[in-house]
């Protein structure tokens, strides 16, 4: 006897869901997409709920209803899926409204120059007239406040539309937030995740941002919980991923980069920096010395078949710059200055290429487990 999906769903209209008295069909309980491959049947029923009581008593029941009204031939034991409906969920109040993008600046591992990296970029961004705020979410190595010559800064609430805001300090163009404002620099923040999890949604929501063309999120490294608050908290519009040509930092690099594409957290990586690519001597710019490997960002880019957005070179300027208070990238001029520059041109167009490709990033529910 040839079996085909009305004949299926002739039987299934022979059964009743216990809770509306009304037949699985004309509830429209049966998904549309029946499978019929010989004598074997699969198809899926759906409820309202995950936890419906009468889950076990219906499948049952369709079960016996095709074995008698279609033919005892047919495989259908164990091939009735079960789907929950999808209950649309009213989207929260958007953080940050007024911003564009929203760039994590991540790292595997620390000393590999994020921070000084997150730094330039920003400043390379605002010379090109671009609208940028930088959150230093480092929260137990903030390093902007002195990145930025903003060290004896202290922002101040402001009074917007009935709520306390905090006034973002601002230099070269760049309004920053750090917790390194609110603390003593010369002592360490000893808080739990938590805490440090709970001061960085506030530097997020209570931070009076206004409107940015771009928002640069500087890290720590590694992979944490301050990581999880971030995509819990934000749409990150896409990641950037500092590491060295060092094979410790690569391995750390590939694992945050897996971080942002796991299917949880599920943030588009826009590329990979590779920073401390080569030491020039001032006197011998021409020369490049590989002291730690030659490459090894760009092998691990090709690899993964992610962009590599620039290759930053050890110049004595940059870390003079970082620690003046002076980023190197407003130089302009200067090789260094070009090549941050360029590693914003390219970012630019990564994240101009991801916006026209792919959906907006959603923030991360993560769901509690019962035990």
């Amino acid at each position: 006897m040839a079996i085909y999906p009305q004949i299926i769903l002739d039987a299934l209209s022979k059964v009743r869901y216990p809770g509306t008295g009304k037949d699985l069909v004309s509830q429209g309980m049966v998904e549309d997409n029946i499978r019929i491959e010989g004598n074997k049947v699969s198809f899926a029923l759906i409820f309202d709920k995950p936890n419906d009581p009468f889950i076990k008593s219906v499948v049952k029941a369709a079960e016996t209803a095709i074995l008698t009204y279609v033919g005892e031939s047919v495989e259908i034991k164990g091939n009735i899926e079960v789907h929950a409906k999808q209950v649309a969920r009213p989207e929260p109040a958007k953080l940050l409204p007024q911003v564009k993008n929203i760039i994590a600046i991540s790292s595997g591992k620390g000393g590999v120059g994020k921070s000084t990296v997150s730094a330039n970029l920003a400043v390379a961004l605002a010379n090109m007239g671009y609208k940028v705020g930088l959150l230093d979410a480092d929260i137990f190595g903030p390093s902007m406040p002195k990145m930025f010559n903003l060290e004896s800064a202290r922002p101040h609430l402001e009074p917007i539309d009935g709520r306390e805001m905090i006034v973002p300090a601002e230099n070269y163009g760049v309004k920053v937030l750090s917790i390194g404002f609110f603390v003593n620099k010369d002592e360490a923040v000893l808080w739990r995740g938590s805490m440090a999890s709970n001061a960085l949604k506030q530097l997020i929501s209570d931070g009076n941002w206004g409107e940015l063309d771009y928002f640069l999120i500087d890290l720590p490294p590694g992979t944490s919980d301050i990581h999880l608050t971030l995509v819990q908290t934000l749409a990150i519009t896409g990641a950037v991923v500092v590491t060295t040509p060092q094979d410790v930092a690569l391995a750390d690099a590939r694992k945050g980069i897996s971080m942002f594409l796991g299917e949880k957290i599920n943030v588009p990586v826009l590329g990979l920096v590779e920073n401390m690519a080569w030491f020039t001597p001032a006197e011998l710019p021409e020369n490049k010395y590989y002291l730690f490997g030659k490459e090894g960002g760009k092998r691990l880019a090709e690899e993964l078949n992610i962009p590599l957005l620039g290759q930053v070179p050890i110049v004595q300027s940059i870390c003079d710059g970082g620690d003046a208070g002076t980023p190197v990238a407003l130089n302009q001029e200067s090789a260094s200055g070009i090549a941050f520059k360029q590693l914003a041109e390219n970012v630019i167009t990564q994240l101009n290429h991801r916006n026209e490709n792919l959906a907006p990033t959603s923030r991360v529910e993560m769901r509690k487990t019962s035990k």
